[in-house]
């Protein structure tokens, strides 16, 4: 299945996929990505600094997979002044939606187009994945870290592109329970936000834990990653009621392997 993703504000899905059905849940999704989007790679910003020089990226992607992906970046990290997030915390609805995917392919992608520094975080204790993403090993990272003491900067593994690093799941626990919840992941969190410009933080879905609305909480805001054909509408809407009823920002939703087509006089318009 080719991999694929949209802003589901840019085609109108939230309607789909968040307005209630039934007058229960009343909620629907916000929608924060009102800047314009560039073509291509060319996103300038308020960014810790000038355009990163250009630099290709890692990952194999097409042409319109990856300007697709530019969008999110832009819409989420490379708005000007005030509103441009920092600390970003990516969930799902439901295990197996692509998260790691979508969190990892941002985080670099916005790292080829700034000269600021950009970490990510694996906080998903019982299923890590992040570090799978790019081909390194997982140990002496964030479940150390809220365990043991020292600064931050020994947890931190550097990647192939100058200015990305990843904080791991780190050594497997059997005490993971609540150990994202505390108050030394914020402390831990504190620490990276003074260390890095852009902080991204792959956590559990919905599904499986609140972690996401404990680590949203202390962000800028939550992304929910959605999957295109398998992603519940109840399920969907019930994760941003969630996040939303203990007052967590949610800055948009992804939808993941999109398969189907849109027609080329909308998608001109994205």
């Amino acid at each position: 299945m080719s991999r694929n993703f949209e802003l589901l504000q840019n085609i109108g899905k939230e309607q789909e996929y968040f307005q209630p059905e039934a007058p229960v849940l009343t909620e629907t999704m916000p929608a924060p990505f009102a800047v314009p989007a560039q073509d291509g790679l060319s996103v300038a910003g308020a960014t810790p600094g000038a355009m990163a020089p250009a630099e290709p990226i890692q990952f194999s992607i097409d042409p319109v997979q990856l300007a697709e992906l530019s969008k999110v970046v832009q819409r989420l990290f490379l708005l000007p002044g005030a509103e441009a997030n920092r600390t970003v915390v990516f969930t799902a609805s439901d295990t197996g939606d692509g998260c790691s995917w979508i969190c990892a392919r941002v985080g670099e992608l916005l790292a080829s187009q700034i000269t600021g520094t950009v970490c990510l975080v694996d906080a998903n204790l019982q299923n890590p994945t992040l570090h799978e993403q790019f081909g390194v090993p997982n140990h002496h990272g964030l479940s150390d870290a809220l365990r043991q003491g020292g600064s931050m900067r020994g947890y931190i593994s550097q990647l192939s592109r100058r200015n990305l690093a990843l904080v791991s799941c780190g050594s497997e626990s059997k005490d993971f329970q609540g150990m994202v919840t505390s108050d030394r992941m914020r402390m831990r969190m504190n620490e990276l936000r003074s260390e890095f410009d852009y902080v991204l933080i792959d956590s559990p879905s919905m599904s499986v834990s609140e972690e996401a609305i404990s680590l949203g909480s202390v962000a800028d805001g939550v992304v929910l990653v959605l999957k295109a054909n398998s992603t519940r509408k109840e399920k969907a809407r019930g994760a941003v009621h969630d996040l939303q009823s203990a007052q967590v920002k949610v800055l948009g939703a992804v939808l993941n392997q999109r398969t189907f087509p849109i027609p080329e006089k909308l998608y001109n318009k994205l």
